[in-house]
Order: structure tokens, then C-alpha cells, then sequence
């Protein structure tokens, strides 16, 4: 039981003391590139995953 509480007290100490944290302005543009990004990427699927039925679908057809 020892161990373990010295193990939550060396992750505090650091967490608090040798952990450097963004700042919020960086921490926003972060989020920010995050969400264009995923938004990107979410419809170059939808563009693929559009062809691909469509390319589907004329070859069933023939």
C-alpha cells in the first residue's frame, strides 16, 4: 500500500511542478486545427464512400 501511495504522490508532484501546460490560446488553435481536420477528412469519405457506390452500382447494373 506504500508503494502505491508514493506512486500518486510522485504524479502529482509531477504533474504540478515538472509538467509544462499550453496556454489557452495555444490549447484553442490546437482544438481548433483538430476540428478542421477531422472535418476534412470526414468528407474526403463521404466524397470516396459516394463514388465507390455510385462505381458499385453501374457495375451491378450491367
Amino acid at each position: 500500500m506504500r508503494k502505491f501511495i508514493n506512486y500518486l504522490k510522485e504524479c502529482y508532484v509531477e504533474l504540478v511542478k515538472k509538467t509544462t501546460w499550453p496556454t489557452w490560446q495555444k490549447l484553442q488553435s490546437s482544438a481548433l486545427l483538430v476540428m478542421v481536420a477531422t472535418v476534412i477528412l470526414a468528407l474526403m469519405l463521404f466524397i470516396i464512400d459516394f463514388a465507390f457506390q455510385h462505381l458499385m452500382t453501374l457495375i451491378y447494373t450491367l
